[in-house]
């Protein structure tokens, strides 16, 4: 027993922690009575152990937090960390609460295993699944972090939709992805000139022709035509009305009918044949064997239909038309068409009314009408203004209610508008916005009701085993990532070993990580999540070994440098930054590199990375989310020297010119504080983003 103990001991090298000069008492009555049993002492060697390391590791994070790191250019009186009023008043980074991020994406073992296997299912499916497939495509490039990729599979599965929810779903995700692209003042429903993306393009029921959604859109056709012929067209609609108003009165003083419904003390006259043509329902009470069939005036009071709903359908049932009708009359008319299978005048509803919604405010109120009376078009329309809407119509109380509400997803299901790709959209969206609300998580529970077999599942646990994880909530996040693991995904079992590590139970999650390299051909995240759970040489060899796996991996040079920073190596510390920063930008990487710098004093330094993370993340968080940059801009202003414009500019040429991008973006980030309304500065600004991304 004592030697399984042990052996556990030397695998962790917790000996390695044991530096203190205090001895501590880890005896336990309780398991000193039962030590004598054979079965529970593999239990007791493992809490002793879980003890020792959950100590020692308190030992080891009590004793760094009181640390402060002494600039080697003062003397040892002096230090950098001196309270609220100091450029650093939360202290330097500690390497006990740095953590990687549990990535809320599908990450296969081997990518490009899973690759080919996408490829040759999209040659091998059939053309009305195509759009499916090239969805699943999105959630792996997702986890690449390379929005071009994304985008470009984003467009082949629109190009690929067949039915209208999925054009609306799928041209709304594009019109968000390029939200920022936008020039201010657009409304959402406006069209960028091709089919692919337009409000009006996704609402005709045209099925599947791949080719047409890269053809101008009609939007454009019509912009065209009221320039160069506006007048003639309104000429034309004047003398059509003419001929219709013609049309009527002449029916109408022919006194061509033969029937009439009557409601109350009103008649409406029409004609028994163009009646019986709306629907069989009608047909049968006209001439089947009903008592109306025998009748010229027939009593419809007790149908609760208004006087206008019935001339409404008997103008239908001669012109085919809705053009004349008010839209509450054309409201009650899908009522009517709905109650007696009216298929022809209910489409033409369900057309008319979905072309009238054009505002959120007409979607909130239309979309309740459409989900009772099942108009596929009509909710349609309403739905696509609230995915264009995004993220703002998350914030409208009928959002909540209607997509996050079980209750509601089932109303969307029988209008044949709640799938997987809706709330698929609707979770990265909230996602994005704010990962532990209530909202996202009651998005994510209809996602994974949405979910079949495969892929979906395991994007949907995982996604919500990560934002469990995210609101602390470790014993369902571990539920979460579990049911994922069980659905194929391997990288789940990451959110399987750090929420046990949450819940204390650190060697479990360490030996789960230890089968996983075992079991599988190693990749860098293996190593790196393994490293949370070890310490010392072991912790180091890991960290190491992530990145010669995959160099890419932000966390292993962002542990080692501030591990260097702890042993007052504050240059090595920078140097290893760097590594990172040389080939890939990103705003946590920046936001480390100028907290050392704070404490080496070279403010202006850490004032061109500052402006570099804002130019990146306009409302990025320093100092572990508790200062805002611009508010560490203000503060680092008074102490570096100022520059007018001019200035600017002979800088922004020599950092252009030897190829600084993050010095280029520091720059213009500067000049556009100065001139916010400068083409050419944006302009520049947009070539450096799209170098660096």
């Amino acid at each position: 027993m004592q030697h399984n103990i042990f052996a556990s001991m030397r695998s962790l090298k917790i000996m390695d922690g044991c530096k203190g000069s205090q001895v501590y008492s880890i005896h336990n009555p309780s398991s000193t009575a039962t030590a004598g049993s054979g079965t529970a002492g593999g239990g007791i060697g493992e809490k002793l152990l879980q003890q020792l390391h959950d100590h020692i590791k308190s030992q080891t994070f009590r004793s760094k937090s009181v640390r402060v790191f002494q600039s080697p250019n003062r003397t040892s009186s002096e230090v950098v960390v001196e309270g609220s009023g100091s450029l650093l008043p939360y202290g330097l980074p500690m390497s006990d609460i740095l953590e990687p991020k549990i990535d809320p994406v599908l990450r296969p073992v081997n990518l490009v295993e899973r690759l080919t296997g996408l490829y040759n299912k999209i040659e091998n499916c059939s053309e009305f699944d195509r759009s499916e497939v090239y969805l699943e495509h999105c959630s792996v490039f997702k986890g690449l972090s390379d929005a071009k990729l994304f985008r470009q599979s984003l467009r082949s599965a629109r190009q690929h939709a067949v039915n209208v929810h999925t054009k609306v779903v799928l041209a709304s995700w594009l019109r968000y992805e390029r939200r920022e692209d936008e020039l201010v003042g657009w409304s959402s429903m406006d069209c960028c000139g091709r089919n692919i993306e337009c409000p009006k393009a996704t609402l005709v029921a045209n099925g599947y022709d791949p080719e047409l959604v890269f053809d101008v859109c009609c939007c454009s056709r019509d912009c065209e035509d009221e320039g160069d012929g506006g007048d003639e067209d309104e000429d034309e609609e004047d003398f059509m009305t003419f001929v219709g108003q013609q049309c009527s009165t002449s029916y109408e003083d022919d006194e061509d009918w033969d029937m009439s419904f009557c409601i109350d003390d009103d008649e409406i006259r029409c004609c028994r044949f163009n009646m019986a043509s709306l629907s069989i329902p009608f047909k049968t009470m006209l001439y089947g064997e009903f008592v109306e069939s025998r009748r010229e005036k027939i009593n419809f009071s007790r149908n609760e239909f208004s006087v206008e709903v019935m001339k409404a359908a008997e103008v239908f049932s001669r012109t085919k038309s809705l053009s004349t009708i008010k839209p509450n009359v054309v409201l009650e008319l899908l009522s009517l068409a709905n109650r007696f299978c009216c298929e022809e005048m209910k489409c033409a509803c369900d057309v008319h009314l979905a072309s009238l919604v054009c505002e959120l405010e007409d979607a909130s109120l239309l979309i309740e009408y459409g989900l009772e009376e099942t108009a596929y078009l009509l909710v349609g329309a309403c739905l696509q203004i609230f995915l264009r809407e995004l993220p703002g119509s998350m914030q409208c109380l009928s959002f909540v209610k209607l997509f996050c509400s079980p209750v509601g997803r089932d109303r969307l299901a029988m209008a044949g508008h709640a799938s997987f790709m809706l709330y698929y959209f609707l979770s990265q969206v909230a996602m994005e916005e704010e990962m532990r609300s209530n909202t996202t998580v009651m998005l994510l529970e209809r996602l994974v009701e949405c979910a079949k077999d495969g892929w979906e599942k395991q994007q949907a646990f995982h996604q919500l085993g990560v934002v469990m994880f995210e609101r602390k909530e470790y014993k369902d996040a571990q539920h979460w990532f579990e049911s994922a693991v069980e659905a194929g995904h391997v990288y789940s079992l990451v959110g399987v070993a750090r929420a046990k590590y949450k819940r204390g139970h650190t060697y479990a999650a360490y030996k789960l990580m230890n089968s996983l390299i075992n079991d599988y051909k190693p990749v860098g995240w293996m190593y790196q999540e393994r490293s949370l759970y070890c310490i010392g040489k072991e912790k180091m060899m890991d960290l190491i070994s992530a990145t010669e796996l995959d160099p890419t991996l932000s966390f292993p040079y962002k542990y080692r440098a501030v591990s260097l920073l702890e042993e007052n190596r504050i240059g090595p510390a920078i140097t290893e930054i760097n590594k990172i920063i040389g080939f890939k930008v990103s705003p946590d990487c920046l936001e480390l590199r100028a907290w050392f710098l704070i404490a080496m004093e070279e403010y202006e330094a850490a004032l061109r990375d500052v402006r570099a993370i804002l130019t990146l993340d306009p409302n990025y968080m320093m100092f572990y989310g508790n200062m805002h940059g611009n508010h560490l801009v203000q503060l680092l202003g008074p102490v570096v020297q100022q520059y007018n414009q001019a200035d600017c500019w002979m800088q922004l040429y020599d950092r252009w010119s030897s190829v600084d991008d993050i010095g280029s973006l520091a720059v213009v980030h500067q000049m556009l504080e100065n001139d916010p309304g400068k083409s050419l500065l944006c302009f520049r600004q947009s070539l450096l983003l799209l170098r660096d991304a």
